[in-house]
């Protein structure tokens, strides 16, 4: 029924009340004159974004991957400078394998990579640490007063008896468990970076920085007498890129198991063709405009790609199903792909929306990588709408169904369906009892189970690494061979200027030192008084009943000038105290955090406070404290806005909850499986629940879709929903194992946070496939029966969408 047969019929009212329905119609009725512009449009487009998309650079950045504006990164932020060296720090230990470090061979080698360090672009020269820079010292007490000297003297000449001194000096500068291990089998290299690069203004580029420590330093040090080891955070993002350049390879296997399940639902090498086409030019604009954004590819919304891939291919397996069906019925080409964009725009271009919904309550994550994940999926499900709802039909209008798929379609119109019998059973009212009975307990047991869930890191070492990926290993031996760990809580002591060594602020911050070694997880703490002990022993003569604190003024002064000034700031008004943690899972950093706050509760005066954090554990801690608060309101938002617009698709509360509580099993369901499988939620998983709500809401609407045709036609639900099974259940079936696919080869990725998302989105895409197919017609058979209801939608009413496959 065209427009002017609307118009006679008096219907076309309806049609003018909805927006998208009058432009559906406008397209429809221009669509042969707007076919060459159309091509042409798309064609420049696509050219420009390639183009773009082709500059785009893997790239991370310490700021964007933690909350920025939480109130500890801002205290950090504000006392960067001085607290580099706890922060984003590289170590790279430098082991020996044949013994001891104290010989000339292994001390020359250990210099040399100490060099090559100091070179790396972006390291903070003047923070880094090793036995063989000036800046790490001995000191001890004699007749004469402090001694102190370099670890290695300058007049180092290898022989045995200064190997042997360097021996004495490592003992007696303290180091032993910081920069030399236990076993002095091993000594370490700390190297601070700086975010940006003070002569250039550029960014530290992680993928450059991670690439020159393993040519310059890894690869050219190794050998039978040397092993190098290099951890930080550095190191885990510079593993992360590295990881990414096997994406290219998933991509290319995720094309060609989308290409053969298309080939064999469709047995139409046109329709397969087309539809690859127009997903592939998705992932092309979306790239394209991501880098007009001035946006990059972090190893988070590398990802994003495939999903937008995934999520083409699955709504475009709508319209290879329609355009078949209608041929199959005897339209022409131009006929049935008008047809088909006349079915499918409406249910289409809202299911798409809540897919953009789904990704977009992510911005409300104040933490960048997450951010800019949104962004980009956002993006990739907005040109996703153009290519998929115009530039498809366009091409099918050209191409068409081959003969074999018109074969192929009609036989399948014709079959009898035994599984769609047996499936359309639970709409039988006991039948639906029993369906709902079943997913309550399923619910109950997944809400239990998901109870254990946790906030934050679960595993020690890089939980975004696998447990046998190099950096973890190396990280398991930093552990285990050095008193201090990688992971440092820090907590700042601020004071008027001046007076961060007074006695009031050294009593409060020893306490605050006593306080935490007692916490469960805190292995030890420093701090400027810690080091003025010693000096204060020192001065009196070695005794060590003098290693205390001193209210005497001049005492203190003449102590503190004699320790390190990265103990504390420039002008004496804040003091880091460092806390070396067990690990950090989120057990331990909850429990510090706590620990610290209930003692600033108790001790902070007006002029001492205890602030919170740095260092990476405080940084994580930070990161963990924002994902907690945002997950409530990211889920409440997107569960709100997505039913909206599914009321106001479908115009029927009872309808909405037929589509969303599907979804709100599976998405327990997830945190269920998270909980099992030890996976915390994190900045890795947090976006996972949400994805999987947004893009599954796809299979109610379209199921439900069809279902209300077959209901106002006047069948009985049982009736209805078969031949909404023999339809669009059909595809709705190769949408969820077709979305399945484009994020399974994941599983496989070396970077485990990408085989965790690929491993729970698989699971949410066949959970909420599998609960739209069973658990939609269960509930409607309760809710609505076969009342069906009086609907504005005449699209579903035209003779075009009488159709018997989409």
């Amino acid at each position: 029924m065209n427009h002017r047969e609307l118009v006679e019929s008096g219907d076309v009212d309806l049609v003018h009340h909805s927006m998208a329905k009058r432009f559906e119609q406008f397209f429809e009725l221009q669509f042969e004159r707007l076919r060459l512009p159309a091509l042409f449009f798309f064609s420049v487009l696509s050219i420009f974004f390639a183009f773009q998309a082709i500059q785009l650079k893997p790239e991370a950045s310490f700021q964007k991957m933690v909350p920025s504006s939480h109130p500890f990164i801002q205290k950090f932020l504000s006392y960067e400078n001085e607290l580099r060296p706890l922060g984003n720090v590289v170590r790279v230990v430098v082991e020996s394998r044949k013994g001891e470090i104290y010989s000339a061979e292994f001390l020359n080698t250990l210099k040399q990579v100490t060099d090559e360090v100091f070179y790396i672009p972006g390291v903070s020269r003047g923070g880094m640490k090793s036995i063989w820079t000036p800046n790490v010292v001995w000191n001890e007490v004699t007749e004469e007063g402090f001694v102190a000297g370099q670890i290695i003297p300058p007049d180092f000449d290898g022989s045995a008896a200064a190997a042997e001194q360097v021996r004495t000096n490592v003992a007696r500068a303290g180091i032993i468990g910081t920069l030399v291990a236990n076993d002095h089998r091993s000594a370490v290299i700390l190297a601070p970076l700086q975010e940006v690069d003070p002569e250039t203004g550029e960014k530290l580029d992680y993928a450059k920085l991670a690439q020159r420590l393993e040519e310059s330093v890894r690869d050219k040090y190794n050998s039978e007498d040397i092993n190098i080891r290099i951890v930080g955070f550095a190191k885990i993002v510079g593993d992360l890129i590295e990881g990414m350049s096997a994406i290219g390879s998933f991509f290319a296997i995720t094309f060609a198991l989308t290409v053969l399940v298309l080939w064999l639902y469709s047995r139409c090498w046109r329709s397969t063709f087309a539809t690859v086409f127009c997903c592939s030019l998705a992932v092309i604009w979306q790239l394209g405009i991501v880098h007009l954004l001035g946006l990059g590819l972090d190893p988070y919304s590398i990802l994003v790609p495939f999903l937008t891939f995934a999520i083409g291919v699955s709504h475009a397996v709508q319209n290879i199903s329609t355009m078949a069906v209608e041929r199959v019925n005897g339209r022409s080409n131009i006929e049935a792909a008008k047809a088909t964009f006349r079915v499918l725009f409406i249910p289409g271009s809202i299911a798409l929306l809540c897919n953009a919904v789904g990704f977009s309550t992510l911005l409300v994550i104040d933490i960048g990588v997450i951010r800019e994940l949104a962004i980009s999926a956002s993006i990739g499900v907005g040109v996703i709408i153009f290519t998929k709802m115009f530039l498809l039909p366009v091409l099918m209008s050209y191409m068409g169904v081959s003969p074999a798929g018109l074969t192929h379609f009609s036989k399948r119109m014709n079959g009898r369906y035994r599984w769609a019998h047996a499936v359309a059973s639970v709409t039988d009212r006991r039948m639906a009892w029993v369906v709902v009975g079943v997913a309550a307990v399923v619910l109950g047991l997944g809400y239990s189970a998901s109870r254990d869930l946790k906030i934050g890191d679960l595993d020690p070492g890089a939980p975004e690494l696998r447990v046998d990926s190099r950096y973890n290993l190396d990280n398991a031996f930093v552990v285990d061979h050095y008193s201090t760990s990688s992971d440092v809580f820090v907590v700042m002591v601020t004071t008027p200027p001046g007076e961060c060594g007074s006695y009031p602020v050294a009593a409060a911050v020893d306490q605050l030192q006593w306080h935490m070694e007692n916490v469960p997880g805190v292995e030890a703490t420093s701090s400027l008084f810690s080091a003025m002990k010693k000096v204060l022993a020192g001065q009196n003569g070695g005794d060590l009943r003098w290693e205390s604190l001193t209210r005497n003024r001049y005492s203190s002064n003449a102590a503190h000038r004699l320790l390190p000034s990265e103990l504390f700031n420039s002008d004496c008004s804040m003091v880091p105290v460092l806390m070396f943690l067990e690990d950090h899972k989120a057990e331990t950093l909850t429990r510090v955090v706590e620990a610290v706050q209930q003692f600033a509760a108790a001790h902070s005066t007006e002029s001492i406070r205890f602030e919170l954090a740095a260092g990476n554990a405080g940084i994580e801690a930070a990161t963990n404290s924002v994902i907690k608060a945002s997950k409530p309101l990211m889920l409440g938002l997107e569960y709100a806005i997505v039913a909206l617009l599914v009321l106001w698709e479908f115009k029927s509360w009872r309808v909405t909850v037929c589509i969303m509580v599907p979804l709100f099993i599976t998405s327990v369901l997830c945190e269920g499986l998270m909980a099992m499988l030890g996976l915390g939620v994190k900045v890795a998983t947090l976006p996972v629940i949400a994805l999987g709500i947004g893009i599954g809401v796809d299979y109610g609407i379209y199921i439900y879709n069809k279902l209300e045709y077959y209901l106002e036609k006047g069948l009985a639900l049982k009736e209805a929903y078969l031949e909404t099974l023999k339809t669009t259940g059909a595809a709705v079936a190769l949408t969820g194992v077709m979305l399945a696919l484009g994020v399974a080869t994941w599983i496989f990725s070396e970077i485990k946070f990408q085989a965790d998302m690929g491993l729970l989105l698989t699971f949410m895409f066949l959970w909420n496939m599998f609960g739209a197919v069973v658990m939609i017609p269960a509930l409607a058979s309760l809710l609505i029966g076969d009342r069906g209801r009086c609907s504005s939608k005449v699209y579903l009413k035209q003779g075009s969408a009488q159709v018997t496959g989409a």
